[in-house]
């Protein structure tokens, strides 16, 4: 008797034991459902870059480090969180951010309608050029229209690609714009790189025997990119952000890496990136 006894106290337990973390799971739906968002690892902001992206982001000295690193940090730490920024190749980074891998890309992803099938995107955090790049001694490339049939350099999966192939169909595809940038210097690897405006014009600053030509083709937008399932977390990035320009932080990040702010551009006019 006492034996049936203990095995009924024990299967009551049981039964209130289950109960009580069905009621938990319920009550962490509530806490979604009234506007809070997932994290990756719980206390901390987890975005991931490339890492090949130099000034964006790049490694140095073992620690991921530039613009949109100091970004994202400073991001972070508005939403009282700890920033923990992470690298995966630029080519499946979407896919990494889809794998719930980390809970955001701070990696200069330009925002286009065909991202935004996968992922939802904050409000602009720069504007950048796409431009064309050759050989310093190069003086047979003068506009697109020249491109035609050309070895072009891009990286895989960036916004530069399509464009790319609407003038030739010679394409060489990199992981990083710096390595392909490097390549026009070395004879009959590379006719012409498309890459952001700033990232050749920073290979320039540093030496590299290329020129850009002409003006940038059009601007895109990097945005920060999400699951669409978290979208709230889209929404606490877009006020801390918003709160670290208002501030002056984004000001005193950008002029430290490009001497002017990035977001300071007449779009009067432009062509913007979709």
């Amino acid at each position: 008797m006492r034996k049936l006894k203990s095995l009924f106290l024990l299967l009551a337990a049981s039964i209130v034991l289950l109960a009580a973390c069905g009621e938990d799971k319920d009550t962490s739906k509530e806490k979604k459902d009234d506007g809070s968002y997932d994290l990756v690892n719980e206390g901390s902001l987890t975005f991931a870059a490339s890492g090949l992206y130099k000034p964006f982001n790049f490694e140095e000295d073992g620690k991921l480090t530039g613009f949109d690193i100091e970004i994202g940090n400073a991001i972070a730490e508005k939403m009282g969180l700890k920033p923990n920024p992470v690298t995966n190749p630029f080519e499946t980074i979407m896919q990494g951010l889809i794998g719930e891998k980390y809970d955001a890309i701070i990696g200069s992803m330009a925002y286009t309608k065909e991202r935004a099938k996968h992922a939802n995107f904050t409000e602009p955090y720069y504007y950048s050029g796409g431009m064309i790049f050759v050989s310093e001694n190069n003086t047979e490339i003068k506009s697109v229209d020249d491109l035609k049939g050309k070895k072009i350099g891009v990286v895989a999966q960036s916004t530069y690609e399509e464009p790319a192939k609407t003038v030739s169909d010679n394409i060489q595809y990199y992981s990083s714009d710096v390595v392909a940038l490097k390549d026009l210097t070395v004879a009959d690897r590379l006719d012409a790189v498309i890459t952001a405006d700033i990232v050749g014009l920073e290979a320039i600053d540093n030496d590299f025997a290329i020129k850009g030509i002409g003006k940038p083709l059009w601007v895109e937008q990097p945005s920060i990119a999400v699951r669409p399932e978290n979208d709230a977390l889209r929404k606490e990035i877009d006020k801390a952000l918003k709160e670290i320009i208002e501030d002056g932080t984004y000001d005193e990040i950008s002029q430290k890496w490009f001497n002017r702010n990035l977001l300071d551009l007449d779009l009067e006019g432009v062509e913007l990136l979709e």
